[in-house]
């Protein structure tokens, strides 16, 4: 039988091709810096930290817009607390409540109701960023909002989806063979199911291993994918949380408020398809959110890179010296997914 100790002592010892593996999991990330899993692999096994951080991925123009209606009359903006550190163009949500825009952090969407039914002369504006694991929440936000004939409710979305994003880093990455695998998201294959990945698999050649999000999860994913270089394949490696058609409920309550839509990302622009955004008969809840594409980083930053594995975060010549988790400059060092936070806190 193989132990856990023999997958250590294999991936330890390894001496074959070299393996490129991208997650494209924000918590795969912490958890592999967490567990200190780089420590352990054979320097022919490299991984990469894809675009799996919503925060992350979030371009400007979305902040900008943000900050221009927490500015308005009559408006606050609801948001969690990663994203108040986020630069925009100029300045951040945290700066812009510091000027007097109306921003408040929450710990769920649905602090949202109640506020709208305590000020119904008040616009509560949602900032909804995430994948597909968040959107089920942002569905169940709305219907509960019709329900309760709420009209002071809106959305501002910056929702994505991930097989356009892979394909596009596989497709950008090719002729340098920079990835050469995935661990597949957990959390988003929960919803979608792993089918997709297959698909993926067939389609670029490459091997997906859906993983969980324990230590030695990973470690067995990562032993998977390394077994499984040059196949085209796709594995469960997280059959308790995930199954191959994944949660048709949270599937058919996204598809019946949101539609597939093209999506900006930091340091890839515009990827057709990898986004979704509010059918039309449900634009009275829309904030203005299908027009925010615009990105403006920091000078000198590099998130574009690390986001699609050009460059490690250590290679950023701000990486802690004018960017650091106390001090953020770009987005990858504000959220606890980001790969610059990450390899910051742990010494990746």
């Amino acid at each position: 039988m193989l132990t856990l100790d023999t997958i250590r002592q294999e991936l330890a010892a390894y001496d074959g091709p070299p393996v490129r593996l991208m997650e494209v999991c924000g918590t795969h990330t912490a958890s592999i810096m967490k567990n200190g899993i780089p420590s352990l692999l054979s320097g022919k096994i490299r991984l990469i930290s894809g675009p799996g951080c919503p925060v992350c991925v979030t371009v400007t123009a979305y902040i900008d817009r943000l900050i221009e209606l927490a500015k308005e009359p009559d408006h606050v903006v609801l948001c969690f607390g990663d994203l108040l550190r986020v630069r925009g163009s100029r300045i951040s949500l945290s700066d812009a409540r510091a000027e007097g825009a109306k921003v408040r952090m929450i710990y769920s969407p649905f602090e949202a109701l109640s506020l709208c039914r305590e000020n119904p002369a008040l616009q509560v504006v949602v900032a909804a960023i995430g994948f597909e694991t968040t959107a089920p929440v942002y569905a169940a936000l709305l219907e509960e909002a019709i329900e309760l004939k709420l009209e002071n409710l809106k959305l501002l979305t910056s929702l994505k989806t991930m097989p356009e994003v892979i394909r596009w880093v596989v497709r950008e990455s090719r002729a340098e063979g920079r990835i050469t695998g995935f661990p597949a998201p957990g959390h988003v294959c929960a919803i979608t199911g792993y089918r997709e990945y297959e698909e993926l698999a067939k389609e670029t050649g490459l091997p997906f291993v859906v993983s969980g999000f324990e230590g030695e999860e990973l470690l067995c994913s990562i032993y998977a994918l390394v077994r499984m270089q040059g196949q085209g394949e796709a594995r469960n490696l997280y059959p308790r949380v995930v199954s191959y058609e994944g949660n048709t409920a949270a599937k058919a309550a996204v598809e019946k408020y949101f539609e597939v839509c093209d999506a900006s990302w930091r340091g890839m622009g515009a990827i057709p398809g990898s986004g979704i955004a509010l059918r039309e008969a449900y634009a009275a809840f829309d904030a203005g959110s299908r027009a925010l594409q615009e990105d403006h980083m920091a000078a000198g930053c590099r998130c574009a890179d690390v986001l699609t594995g050009r460059i490690t975060p250590e290679e950023c010549p701000l990486f802690k010296k004018v960017c650091t988790p106390a001090n953020p400059h770009g987005a990858c060092m504000v959220s606890q997914e980001g790969s610059c936070f990450n390899s910051a806190i742990y010494n990746r």
